[in-house]
């Protein structure tokens, strides 16, 4: 292409110029990092870099391209890639269009870590309901650890910093090499049979990937899941983050954040009593003086300050009821008395006894009929004659009737 500076050419035909060389590229094999990874329906987007250089460049593929690698690359893993260059003039870029990916290096090693997070977490062994609480306040800690680690001595020091009675079983392992896993579960294991030990703190420093290799092997991480104690994982740095982290009960940032976690702060605790002694005695007071006010009012009611006042009031009533009763009593038994004496005095006044009493008798034969006159009588009949204080017995010797008596 000729230019001059009389004669420029227009930024359009540059870059579409630039378009036809990329075009002439063709497919070619490019190797980068995946800074990062979306995923658009069946489309799936990539930021590849040059981990050598400040440089990166948009790339896409379909999902079938992605999903047939094996095993699975994520963020941060290393590829090889076959892609297309393409530039479009209009907005001055360049993207690639990739038609195969494979895993390589570091970046491989990240996809066999995720293919394995993948398959232990659809056993389950990630689930929260599996996780369980930590003690308050443990009586042991056991610790598993490197030998005269700085991660030991974070954990140590910070657990007595904030409890200076917790106690700790400490086994030392190898934290890195291909031997550690295996010295890490037995060391758990040990510990988990170990009925004093409340809690256990697997911890170690910040390394690479592959220093902390051991903490994502699969043995180790059944080894946690299959634990009857609660263990808490502290590995490396916030940003590590191995299998270990996913599987333990609790995932500690840091060892000091572990020491943390794992003991209370006597400080806090100290304050959290004297927090609640003061709520439960100020609960206490408001209680005594509501009961104290309750009692006051109590005592203040005329019941209460005269009792006595009201008894007699009461005795007094009672007395006078009394008193009425007797009265009313007297009255209707005088009334009673003096009922009873007309009617014996006119009873009496009907009675025969009263007849005889005034000099009179009856006189019955022997059959017991009163002899009403002389002609019911003969000579020499026996009657029986009834006065008023007893009875005679005579014997009729003569009749004399009364003259005009019997005529009438």
């Amino acid at each position: 292409m000729q230019t001059t500076a009389e004669k420029p050419a227009p930024l359009r035909v540059i870059s579409a110029a630039l378009g036809q060389w990329v075009e002439r590229l063709g497919w070619v094999w490019v190797e980068a990092q995946i800074a990062e990874l979306s995923r658009r329906q069946s489309r799936v987007f990539l930021t590849l870099r040059d981990t050598e250089a400040d440089l990166s460049v948009q790339a896409s593929c379909t999902a079938d391209v992605f999903d047939v690698v094996v095993p699975p690359v994520t963020e941060g893993a290393k590829v090889v890639v076959r892609a297309k260059p393409r530039y479009y003039d209009r907005r001055g870029s360049l993207s690639l269009t990739l038609d195969r990916i494979r895993p390589v290096g570091f970046g491989e090693l990240l996809a066999r870590l995720e293919q394995r997070k993948r398959l232990l977490a659809a056993e389950g062994l990630f689930a929260p309901e599996r996780k369980r609480r930590l003690p308050f306040l443990p009586g042991c800690v056991g610790l598993v650890t490197g030998k005269g680690s700085a991660a030991e001595r974070d954990v140590v020091e910070n657990a007595r910093l904030r409890w200076p009675g917790v106690r700790f079983r400490i086994l030392n392992t190898l934290v890195q090499g291909e031997t550690a896993a295996l010295q890490v579960m037995e060391a758990l294991r040990r510990l988990d049979d170990d009925p004093a030990v409340d809690v256990i703190v697997v911890a170690r420093g910040g390394g690479s990937l592959e220093d902390l290799l051991p903490f994502s092997d699969e043995g180790l991480v059944r080894a946690v899941a299959a634990a009857r104690t609660p263990v808490v994982s502290a590995i490396g740095h916030e940003t590590d983050m191995p299998i270990l982290d996913l599987v333990a009960d609790l995932r500690a940032s840091t060892p000091t954040d572990a020491a943390k976690r794992t003991v209370p702060d006597v400080v806090e605790e100290s304050g959290r009593v004297r927090q609640a002694r003061d709520r439960m005695l100020r609960a206490v007071r408001q209680q005594v003086d509501r009961e104290q006010h309750g009692l006051t009012a109590l005592r203040s009611r005329p019941s209460l300050a005269a009792p006595y006042e009201l008894v007699e009031e009461r005795r007094a009533a009672v007395v006078e009821l009394r008193d009425r009763s007797r009265r009313s009593l007297g009255h209707r038994l005088d009334r009673a008395r003096d009922d009873l004496a007309h009617g014996l005095a006119r009873v009496r006044g009907l009675s025969p006894l009263a007849t005889l009493q005034r000099g009179y008798a009856v006189v019955t034969t022997d059959d017991g009929h009163v002899l009403a006159g002389v002609g019911s009588a003969a000579a020499g009949q026996a009657l029986n004659v009834r006065v008023h204080d007893g009875r005679l017995r005579t014997r009729v010797t003569e009749v004399h009737p009364e003259p005009g008596e019997s005529a009438r």
